[in-house]
């Protein structure tokens, strides 16, 4: 059936399609960033156009389901399925099936070079160990299945190019698909911990070793995946080990000390697409190795690479912040690196503590350059998830800070 026709001459239609088949077409017309009626549209068109039959699709269990198409397209739909002698049921199963065969969903872009971001911040308990596993997680969610995303303003005018979609929207849109390593490069071991693994024992092998030159093994042999099946063998951590506490001692005999950390990831690199590292809250020289490490290197776009500083919405984190960008300036100057900064994440925000998170937030949200990329709220879904020792996505995916993650995953993509 079909109602009259409404101001932009479409007409809506109501038929059934197989709750497998509809999801489908929804993913892949997110995917593709159209429409879901306009996919319909394609889809009748492509099977009133076909020369021959198409091959029965199951339509047991089919549902209810309703689009807005072109006035005049359904009634050419029905007499095409009549001289088919096909159901309307069946006919639009047919065609929607043949749109997905004719549209294949989008392979998931590969940086060239990995991207390499470095989370960091000189005070501790800022929650950067949190900000890492989010943000890994986001990336690495199934690109053919669907999440609810609040996207920003400048990631909705990639939705709609006439610039009205409402910037505090939620869109289920597809997962980034990428491979990510989450590098726990903290001494205190708390991404190892919160994401359910032990740390690496003393006396064996460990990331501050191969920075260190003395190593007995392989690096990749460290490297475990997170077992979740939302993340489909994606998402790897390199584990920590407590000797990172010495690494600035046995990093001032090593040579070329500030490229320690990217010689000793170099042999794996080439298997990820994102690799993140938990930063320790130091001013040392394992900090310098990290911002050696973002930095961008020759022929990588301004912006793959760089650090993420991780804030809260009080007046110590801005001292923090300030001896941090400090050291990283000094940096860029005696090294000469280039080092973008993606950006501020102001992290445990909450509204109800008053005059000073409101006020600090709007000091950070006045800072231009880095500016800020996500402000993620003090609930209770991280906590419980770092209590259960599992990730925050996968614990509770639908939270508001696992939207939070998806927003900043990308907004700094």
């Amino acid at each position: 059936m079909a109602s009259p026709a409404t101001p932009g001459d479409r007409e809506k239609v109501v038929s059934k399609l197989p709750g497998q088949l509809r999801q489908d077409l929804k993913v892949r017309a997110a995917q593709l960033r159209i429409e879901i009626q306009t996919a319909v549209e394609q889809s009748v068109d492509i099977w009133c156009g076909l020369a021959s039959v198409s091959a029965q699709v199951d339509t047991s269990g089919a549902d209810s389901f309703s689009t807005w198409l072109p006035v005049g397209q359904w009634d050419a739909f029905k007499a095409t399925a009549a001289d088919r002698k096909v159901s309307l049921i069946q006919g639009l199963a047919q065609a929607v099936q043949v749109w997905l065969q004719a549209n294949p969903a989008p392979t998931v872009e590969r940086p060239e070079i990995p991207r390499r971001i470095i989370v960091c911040n000189q005070k501790g308990g800022v929650g950067k160990t949190a900000i890492t596993a989010g943000t890994g997680e986001a990336l690495a969610e199934d690109s053919g299945a669907l999440y609810p995303v609040r996207v920003s303003k400048h990631f909705a005018a990639l939705l709609d190019e006439n610039g009205s979609a409402d910037p505090l929207a939620l869109e289920d849109l597809p997962g980034m698909g990428l491979r990510v390593l989450l590098v726990d490069f903290d001494p205190q071991c708390h991404l190892t911990k919160q994401l359910g693994y032990t740390p690496l024992p003393m006396d064996g092998d460990s990331l501050t070793k191969h920075m260190a030159g003395d190593t007995t093994g392989e690096l990749r042999d460290l490297i475990v995946p997170i077992e979740e099946e939302r993340f489909g063998q994606r998402l790897h951590l390199l584990p920590s080990c407590n000797d990172a506490f010495l690494l600035d001692v046995r990093l001032s005999g090593v040579r070329a000390r500030e490229a320690a950390l990217e010689r000793a990831l170099a042999p794996v690199e080439a298997d990820f697409d994102v690799i993140i590292v938990d930063c320790p809250p130091s001013l040392g020289l394992s900090m310098d190795a990290a911002v050696h490490y973002g930095r961008r290197r020759g022929n990588e776009a301004p912006g793959s690479s760089g650090a993420l500083i991780v804030v809260q919405a009080e007046d110590s984190s801005a001292d923090a912040y300030d001896l941090l960008t400090t050291q990283i300036e000094d940096l860029r100057g005696d090294l000469a690196l280039e080092l973008d900064y993606l950006g501020i994440v102001v992290n445990h925000y909450d509204a109800r503590r008053g005059y000073i998170a409101t006020s600090s937030l709007q000091a950070w949200m006045d800072i231009k350059e880095p500016r800020v990329v996500g402000v993620i709220g003090d609930l209770k879904e991280q906590k419980e998830a770092v209590r259960l020792k599992r990730p925050l996505l996968a614990y509770a995916p639908k939270s508001d800070q696992a939207v939070g993650m998806r927003a900043l995953a990308r907004e700094i993509s």
